[in-house]
């Protein structure tokens, strides 16, 4: 709670965290896949509406923006609402049931969206604009995000403030930082076409087997040896498949897996040492190599002035900051980054395990620091707006 509340403030502080732990609890037992995430959709805008909160019509199949306020000067904030292919093992009272999990916690905060949006409408009246509140659908899919600004709901928008969970941070401790605090990320595939044969005479097939593991222990040099220390990144082969039983060399063999950078430059570097590697295998051993490797989403660049910004505003209100953890995790938050000033913060749920794992389980005491940092962002970045106009 924040320490510089007095009473009365203290109060509704305490009946919003309470109602917002009762919606985390629905959202996080009832998780959608991106893009099919209608139930969640339904849910959000039956809170909104009973809150008297505007919904724009977007065209969007999932997912929603919201409006409080009017006028020119517009900013946004935004929050991701799907969820995982990951079969839960949190063993909590309200765990998913069907398969899937909100195990980034996504659940969280969409929860802490609609309490935003709750307090912002209860201060609609001395807001110095508008604020579109983002319900984004398809974040893991890394292509929610291009949805939402080809909806142009956002073209309007002066600056754009998300939050996501921090796993390894005391719950509600605030972490932002200026500059890359998501990584780039890419995929890429590997397909070799060799010649196959009996297991007994290898002399007479193109092994593409043997090809891939030479591709897999080449690339491992890529980021030790060959990409300045400095330069954090990342190469991961994620998947290899090839042949079927034991006395056979197969066609064909596949790999698969992941770039990531903290900066495109960096992301194409690599992906041209990779492309590099294959094309002197596909020399040595004789197969035929396609290779194929393109850029999801690029890197999350906080603006450095607006993350002091984040940071004075949490202090403010008497919530502890620090700085955030960069990860070489991907966001698409990244694609909004690219057209709007903004910045991406983090909020601490002291979560036994890491995002994308069985027993991922934010905190939902923190609900209530995130609703109100992000009204008084809203609501503050509209003033200095205002002014600067």
């Amino acid at each position: 709670m924040c320490q510089n509340m007095d009473e009365e403030t203290a109060m509704e502080f305490s009946a919003l965290q309470e109602t917002l732990a009762t919606h985390f609890k629905w959202f996080h037992s009832h998780p959608e896949l991106g893009h099919h995430e209608w139930e969640t959709t339904a849910h959000i805008r039956d809170i909104l509406k009973d809150a008297g909160v505007k919904i724009l019509d977007t065209g969007l199949k999932t997912g929603l923006v919201a409006l409080v306020g009017g006028g020119e000067t517009v900013v946004a904030l935004r929050c991701d609402i799907d969820a995982l292919p990951i079969a839960e093992a949190t063993g909590l009272d309200y765990a998913s049931k069907n398969g899937c999990m909100h195990a980034c916690g996504h659940d969280f905060h969409l929860t802490s969206m609609i309490g935003a949006a709750a307090i912002l409408k209860q201060r609609e009246s001395r807001l110095m604009g508008a604020v579109k509140l983002v319900f984004q659908p398809a974040e893991e899919t890394v292509n929610g995000a291009i949805s939402v600004l080809a909806s142009g709901a956002l073209d309007d928008v002066a600056e754009i403030y998300g939050l996501h969970t921090a796993p390894d941070m005391p719950v509600s401790m605030i972490g932002v930082s200026p500059g890359a605090v998501y990584a780039a990320v890419g995929s890429f595939a590997i397909h070799i076409h060799g010649k196959g044969g009996h297991a007994a005479h290898p002399h007479e097939c193109r092994d593409p087997i043997v090809a891939l593991s030479q591709i897999v222990g080449a690339a491992q040099t890529i980021a030790s040896r060959q990409t300045n220390p400095f330069d954090p990144v990342a190469l991961s082969f994620t998947h290899v498949e090839a042949g079927n039983t034991w006395n056979v060399i197969p066609e064909d063999a596949f790999a698969e897996g992941t770039i990531r950078a903290f900066g495109k430059e960096q992301f194409n570097a690599i992906k041209g040492r990779l492309e590099c590697v294959c094309k002197g295998v596909e020399a040595t051993c004789g197969v035929s190599i396609d290779f194929h490797c393109e850029l999801n989403a690029p890197a999350v660049n906080n603006d450095a002035e607006l993350v002091e910004f984040v940071k004075r505003t949490a202090q403010e209100l008497g919530f502890k900051t620090g700085p955030s953890n960069p990860t070489m995790g991907g966001e698409d938050f990244a694609f909004y980054l690219e057209r709007i000033r903004g910045v991406f913060w983090n909020i601490g749920v002291a979560s036994p395990e890491p995002a994308h794992n069985s027993r991922f389980a934010a905190n939902p005491a923190a609900l209530g620091t995130a609703s109100a940092l992000l009204a008084s962002i809203a609501e503050k970045s509209l003033k200095r707006l205002g002014s600067v106009e």
